[in-house]
């Protein structure tokens, strides 16, 4: 008599490259006829039955874990599919990962079911198959109303609810603020930026303008909010921009610019008045929520515009913006009459040009 030994487990393997196959969107046939192009299977000489049957497998369990990510603690939970922790990472991050040029159409739109509806053109232009923009744009929505009425930081929010790393919950919180507040990102003069240029800008604004910041007095609220206390202070700056103000401005600027190009110095002699009450009026238009949501355009229009057409590079304008800054704290106004509003000043405008210089085309 022949003896067998026969082991029986239940640990859950994941077969990584299909599970990207199979967030990618692509159907169980697609995916084995990708499979099929590979070398190292052609070696075994799989036929593509083989393999079709062994993608269904996988699509079948994967769609029963799908339940468990979209509450990734309920996969931590669960003692149906034993899987190592590692992997458990890896299906958790891997499901809420998105392609930046989808989630690029979804910036500042309402999440609602017209959005989704419109995501077959999403598809087509992005080129992604619709049943991954399905579930990018589903993700978006339930980690943004997962978050949106909790108290404290964003991303340690999306962290301790979806188990997320930090780069990709920062992205999320990044998405997440913008869609709250409803910045305007889609305006076809806007189009040239990309998701990573707006998700920098978003990051910027929650850590040093929502009540994240270190120098908010009230920590317990939403980032997903502008700090009103600070909204409130910056009005105080409408000051710079009267006439005695500005001239003692002007003429700090003007020495902090010594040794910038001639074209640079005559151009921000003639100029600095409309650069300054440009900078001035966007901080006061913070408090309306109708300017506020123009945040973007206004920057491109009255600052990133005018300074393409003298023709500045990149590092000309984050040198002008830094002497601009700073040749303000010296002023009497910030210096000696209202000292209070330093820190306000360095919270704005810290976070202001780090956004003109991410939002400039580079060349």
């Amino acid at each position: 008599m022949n003896e067998v030994e026969v082991f029986v487990g239940n640990h859950t393997m994941i077969d990584p490259e299909v599970y990207d196959l199979w967030l990618r969107g692509c159907t169980a046939d697609e995916a084995a006829q990708c499979l099929q192009k590979q070398e190292s299977l052609q070696t075994f000489q799989a036929t593509i039955d083989d393999l079709l049957s062994d993608v269904q497998d996988n699509f079948r369990l994967f769609c029963f874990l799908e339940n468990m990510l979209k509450s990734p603690p309920r996969l931590r939970d669960q003692q149906i599919y034993q899987m190592a922790q590692d992997t458990q990472t890896m299906l958790i991050e891997k499901y809420y990962g998105f392609d930046p040029v989808v989630v690029r159409e979804f910036l500042g739109k309402k999440l609602a079911s017209r959005t989704r509806k419109d995501l077959d053109d999403i598809s087509e232009l992005a080129r992604v198959p619709l049943r991954s923009c399905r579930r990018q744009f589903d993700n978006i929505k339930r980690v943004f109303k997962a978050v949106e009425e909790l108290k404290g930081s964003l991303v340690e929010n999306i962290q301790t609810h979806f188990l997320l790393s930090e780069p990709l919950a920062r992205d999320y919180a990044a998405i997440t603020f913008i869609c709250n507040n409803r910045f305007e990102t889609g305006k076809k003069k806007l189009s040239y930026l990309r998701f990573r240029d707006f998700a920098d800008c978003a990051g910027r604004m929650i850590t040093n303008w929502s009540y994240s910041s270190v120098e908010c007095i009230i920590h317990e609220n939403n980032d997903v909010d502008l700090d009103r206390n600070f909204l409130l202070s910056l009005r105080e700056v409408k000051v710079m921009a009267e006439k005695e103000c500005l001239e003692e401005h002007r003429q700090l600027m003007l020495k902090a610019a010594q040794g910038f190009p001639e074209h640079m110095k005559g151009h921000l002699s003639e100029n600095f008045r409309t650069l300054s009450k440009t900078i001035v009026n966007i901080a006061y238009g913070l408090n309306h929520n109708r300017e506020s949501k123009d945040i973007f355009i206004d920057l491109f229009e009255k600052l990133i515009e005018p300074f393409t057409q003298c023709q500045y590079s990149c590092g000309e304008v984050q040198k002008v913006m830094t002497a601009y800054k700073d040749s303000a704290l010296q002023t009497e106004f910030l210096a000696r009459t209202s000292p209070h509003l330093q820190t306000v000043w360095e919270r704005y405008m810290g976070t202001l040009c780090a956004c003109v210089v991410r939002m400039y085309p580079k060349q």
